[in-house]
């Protein structure tokens, strides 16, 4: 007798942004940043509105690795203890997430806190060769750090690839994702928190900002100010919202020999608007700022999950009010202008299914149709969804390649050295 489907068949959650989350994580394994069993123990009896359970989950995870870290680190198994440092800056990082749906947000700076030091602690104890390089801001700095490639020559300058999150990713999965592969590729890699990401917002309330050249050229400054950075070799790789962030850096920063924008995005307000009421909608576009205030927090009176949703969501856009955050992100946009003007090899990545912005990444193709390289990733091969989480062997692998045929074309000697390692 065959056994039923499952009703979720396909998911590791029955809620969908938990499901999203989970494979996100195991998507880490890959660069060893998580363990498939450890999560799944986890997170597998997790109901689909039990937020507290949910956030328990991961903080509770990322605990218990960070004490399996400390307990080896003490035996002198640094190895083990690297490994579990990763991992548990992962968990820690995705609990830092879950307090969006938390009634009282205090757990979040104290789980933010102890992410960050289980990443210290990874870059502490890595056999990769990790300097904290912050970057000038304003007045301020940008924490980031900047991991050698291991076969480099230390007399001659090699490429190096700037990481750049997106919305809500931690640093410890953006480095997981695609830091190795990297490495491996003889690349050198930066990966920091830029304004209204992670400690940047956590700690010290510096907001989002749209024009991303401001961040992305002092980040720049300092690379090409390094005696083992060719700069002739810059590569970076925008991941979630930096699928808008980096093609928009790139309309007046010109100094990256090639770029990944993963997905691409046009417009990151769409990924809002679709679930606002279209009637509230026009009474924005109208300027009826006070009534658009006045329905959004009648609905979301109905919906207390939904509104402590879009205030973790809306804290880094620095906005006072419904209507101001909303037309805070509409600023996030590009035209043909900005598109126009972008010279750099852009690949933009195209997932079958992609859930936050779908055909965005055609749109900036078309936009940068001079520049641009599609690159689709599918369902059949594992790869679909936001930032093709469950097959990062499949994507890393391609993206790599093309950014190695880059540096072969606009640099022999780096891509050279990228080969030797």
């Amino acid at each position: 007798m065959a056994r039923p489907a499952p009703v979720f068949a396909g998911r590791f959650a029955s809620n969908p942004d938990f499901d999203f989350a989970v494979r996100g994580t195991l998507g880490g394994v890959a660069g060893g940043g998580a363990d498939a069993g450890e999560v799944l123990a986890a997170v597998g009896d997790v109901k689909a509105k039990d937020h507290d359970g949910w956030f328990a989950a991961w903080k509770g995870l990322g605990d218990r690795t960070r004490a399996a870290g400390d307990e080896a680190a003490a035996s002198g198994h640094a190895v083990t203890a690297s490994g579990a440092y990763l991992r548990a800056a992962n968990y820690l990082g995705r609990a830092v997430s879950a307090v969006a749906g938390l009634v009282d947000a205090a757990e979040l700076l104290p789980t933010f806190r102890s992410h960050r030091d289980a990443w210290e602690r990874f870059t502490e104890t890595t056999a990769a060769q990790v300097e904290r390089v912050d970057v000038p801001y304003e007045g301020t700095t940008l924490p980031g750090w900047f991991f050698r490639a291991p076969a480099a020559d230390p007399a001659r300058p090699g490429p190096v690839l700037v990481v750049n999150l997106g919305s809500d990713e931690s640093i410890s999965a953006a480095w997981t994702n695609v830091g190795p592969d990297a490495l491996a590729r003889g690349m050198h890699v930066f990966v920091f928190d830029g304004p209204g990401q992670q400690s940047m917002l956590f700690e010290h309330d510096v907001p989002f900002r749209p024009d991303w050249e401001a961040v992305l050229t002092p980040v720049v400054d300092v690379l090409v100010g390094r005696d083992d950075v060719d700069p002739d070799a810059l590569l970076v790789w925008g991941v979630s919202q930096a699928g808008y962030w980096v093609p928009r850096a790139l309309a007046t920063e010109h100094r990256f020999a090639a770029a990944v924008a993963d997905p691409g995005v046009v417009d990151v307000s769409t990924s809002w608007e679709r679930h606002v009421p279209s009637s509230l909608l026009k009474l924005l576009d109208h300027g009826e700022r006070e009534k658009f205030d006045r329905d959004m927090a009648l609905g979301f009176k109905l919906s207390p999950e939904t509104a402590r949703e879009w205030r973790f969501r809306a804290r880094p856009y620095g906005g006072t009010g419904y209507a101001d955050v909303l037309e805070k992100v509409r600023d996030y946009r590009l035209d043909a202008d900005l598109g126009a003007a972008v010279r750099t090899p852009l690949l933009v990545t195209a997932p079958d299914h992609e859930q936050f912005w779908p055909g965005q990444s055609d749109a900036l193709v078309q936009l940068t149709a001079d520049v641009s390289t599609l690159m689709p990733f599918t369902a059949a091969e594992g790869a679909d969804v936001h930032c093709e989480p469950l097959a990062h062997h499949v994507r890393n692998g391609r993206v790599f390649d093309w950014l190695e045929d880059r540096l072969r074309a606009v640099n022999p000697a780096a891509q050279t050295a990228a080969r030797a390692v």
